[in-house]
């Protein structure tokens, strides 16, 4: 059985992987998938008030602020979750894709507005 979070990100690098998992989805924030998987984020949501919109989904302002701190997005670099784009935009690897998180559901909430 797979053990939960098997690179012991710590939970604002889960939080920050699992909003850059949502921006991969949509077409609206990433490029579709590179052959190897990999997906460029090319837009970064703006907040409008406490919450931003992610397809669907509405996401706290306060699980997305590791989108903005080097220092996290390095370490999710550094496990082989993402990489640095071309234009300082994060790639999301195919293995950053499909890293379980564990904690979309908390993260990712029905948009009532």
């Amino acid at each position: 059985m797979m053990r939960p979070n098997p690179k012991r990100l710590n939970p604002l690098q889960l939080r920050t992987l699992t909003v850059l998992q949502a921006l991969a989805r949509e077409r609206a924030f990433a490029y579709p998938p590179e052959r190897d998987g990999a997906v460029l984020i090319h837009t970064l949501p703006h907040a409008h008030g406490d919450h931003f919109h992610v397809g669907p989904a509405v996401v706290s302002a306060r699980d997305a602020t590791g989108l903005g701190n080097p220092s996290v997005l390095n370490a999710l670099a550094r496990k082989g979750l993402l990489l640095a784009g071309r234009t300082g935009l994060p790639v999301l690897t195919a293995e950053g894709l499909a890293y379980d998180t564990g904690i979309a559901d908390e993260i990712l909430h029905g948009a009532d507005h």
